[in-house]
C-alpha cells in the first residue's frame, strides 16, 4: 500500500471556525479551578486586589454595554489562519533543500553575529539592557533573538528547522542566553521574569514602559513573535503567565487598553493547549466591556437538549435549522477530502485530532474512524480587509 500517511496533504482552512478549535472540546466541568496546570487562575489574588485598588483613581474611560456605543468588530481570518499554521507546526511545510547551517543556534552560541548589523548576542545581552531607544528603533535584532519557522522582515535572518530546534533545546548555553534575551525584552516592556516557570509581574519601571507600550503598536507584532518563539524552543509554559498579565492590565486596570485586540486576536492563540486558551478567554470575558461585543467565545449553549445544532466559536450566534436525514447524509459525504493523487480519504475532524496529538505530523496516528465533523479546508482563502495588526511576522 505504500506510505499512505506520507501522501496526505492538508488544505488550508477557509474560515475562522476551521482555524479555531479552542471550544471544540469545551465542557463546563473539564477544568476545575483547583487543577490549573497553566499557572493562571480566574480568581483574583490579594495582590491583584491591592493593585486594582491602586488603580481606583484611573481616569481610563470605560465603554458602556450599549450596542450603539461601539463600532462593530469582527475576528480576523488572516490572524486565525496564521496562528492555526503555527499551532499545528506548519502543515504542508516543505523541508528546505539547502544545507542546514544552524545559524540561529550558532548565533546563540556567540559564534556568529546577527546580520546585517554584525552584533553578537553577548553584546546585546550585556550592553542593550535598559537602552530603550535602541531596542525600540532597531528592527533587525528581533528576528535573531526570537527565531521562527517562518520568514520575517529581516531577510538576512534564517528560519528555524526541526533539526535545529532539537539541537537548540539540548544546548544549555543557548537556552541560558535565550532566557536572558526574553528577560531583556520583558524589561523593555515593563515586565519582570520571576522564576524558571515563566511567572511574570510588573517591573519597577512599569508605569513608564506601559505608557510607551500602549502607544507603540508595532511592539504587539514583536510580542506575537516572542510568544511563538517561546513555544518553538521549549518554553510553551511561559506564554500563559505573560498573556494573563497583559489581559489583566488591559481589561482590569486600563494600563494597556490599546493592546486588548492584539491580546485576544493574537497572543492567546499562540498557545497550543486549548484548555489553557479557554481559561484565558473565560477570564477575559468576565472583564471585557461591553460584554456583548466579546467575539472569542465560548459559543452559545445549545437549547432544548441539544436540538438545533451548535454554534462555532466566533460565529454570529445564529442557529442553523435541524437537518433532515437526507441532508445529514449529504453533509457527511461532503466533509471528507481526498489526499492529492492517492485516492485515500480521511475525515477533517480525525485528521485534525491526530495532527494535534502528533504535534504537527500524522506519525503514530492510527485507527481513523468514520466520524466526519466538518471539512477542515477549501482551496483558497476568503478575502477580508487586512487591518493594521494582520500578521506580518517581524
Amino acid at each position: 500500500m505504500g506510505n499512505l500517511v506520507g501522501s496526505w496533504r492538508f488544505k488550508e482552512p477557509s474560515t475562522i471556525e476551521e482555524c479555531d478549535s479552542t471550544w471544540g472540546s469545551d465542557s463546563e466541568s473539564d477544568e476545575p479551578a483547583a487543577e490549573d496546570d497553566s499557572g493562571i487562575s480566574d480568581s483574583v489574588s490579594p495582590a491583584e486586589s491591592e493593585r486594582a485598588a491602586g488603580h481606583a483613581g484611573d481616569s481610563t474611560p470605560q465603554l458602556t454595554d450599549s450596542p450603539e456605543s461601539v463600532p462593530k468588530m469582527k475576528r480576523s481570518f488572516y490572524a486565525a489562519r496564521d496562528l492555526y499554521k503555527y499551532r499545528h507546526s506548519y502543515p504542508n511545510f516543505r523541508r528546505s533543500r539547502q544545507p542546514n547551517e544552524y545559524r540561529n543556534l550558532r548565533f546563540y552560541l556567540n559564534k556568529i553575529p546577527l546580520v546585517p548589523d554584525g552584533i553578537y548576542i553577548e553584546e546585546i545581552l550585556s550592553k542593550w539592557r535598559g537602552d530603550y531607544d535602541k531596542l525600540e528603533h532597531n528592527h533587525t535584532y528581533i528576528q535573531w533573538l526570537f527565531p521562527l519557522r517562518e520568514q520575517g522582515l529581516n531577510f538576512y535572518a534564517h528560519e528555524l528547522t526541526q533539526d535545529e530546534i532539537k539541537e537548540f533545546q539540548s544546548t544549555r548555553e543557548a537556552k541560558r542566553r535565550f532566557l536572558a534575551a526574553y528577560s531583556l525584552m520583558l524589561d523593555f516592556y515593563g515586565v519582570k521574569l520571576l522564576d524558571k516557570s515563566g511567572n511574570v509581574a510588573r517591573a519597577p519601571n512599569w508605569q513608564e514602559r506601559f505608557q510607551h507600550l500602549n502607544e507603540s503598536h508595532h511592539n504587539y507584532l514583536r510580542i506575537t513573535r516572542i510568544l511563538k518563539s517561546l513555544g518553538e524552543l521549549g518554553y510553551e509554559a511561559f506564554k500563559a503567565p505573560l498573556v494573563r498579565l497583559f489581559l489583566e492590565e488591559s481589561l482590569c486596570h486600563g494600563t494597556l487598553s490599546n493592546m486588548q485586540h492584539s491580546i485576544l486576536e493574537y497572543f492567546v492563540y499562540t498557545i497550543r493547549l486549548p484548555a489553557t486558551r479557554r481559561r484565558l478567554l473565560r477570564y477575559a470575558r468576565q472583564h471585557y466591556k461591553p460584554a456583548h461585543a466579546f467575539l472569542w467565545g465560548p459559543p452559545p449553549k445549545k437549547r432544548g437538549g441539544g436540538a438545533g445544532g451548535s454554534v462555532g466559536a466566533g460565529s454570529s450566534g445564529i442557529r442553523a435549522p435541524v437537518p433532515t436525514p437526507e441532508q445529514q447524509r449529504r453533509g457527511m459525504e461532503s466533509t471528507i477530502f481526498t489526499s492529492a493523487g492517492s485516492g485515500n480519504i480521511v475525515s477533517s475532524h480525525n485528521a485534525t485530532m491526530c495532527h494535534e496529538l502528533a504535534e504537527g505530523g500524522l506519525k503514530g496516528c492510527t485507527g481513523l474512524g468514520p466520524n466526519m465533523e466538518g471539512a477542515l479546508m477549501m482551496v483558497g482563502a476568503r478575502a477580508e480587509r487586512n487591518e493594521f495588526n494582520e500578521m506580518i511576522p517581524l
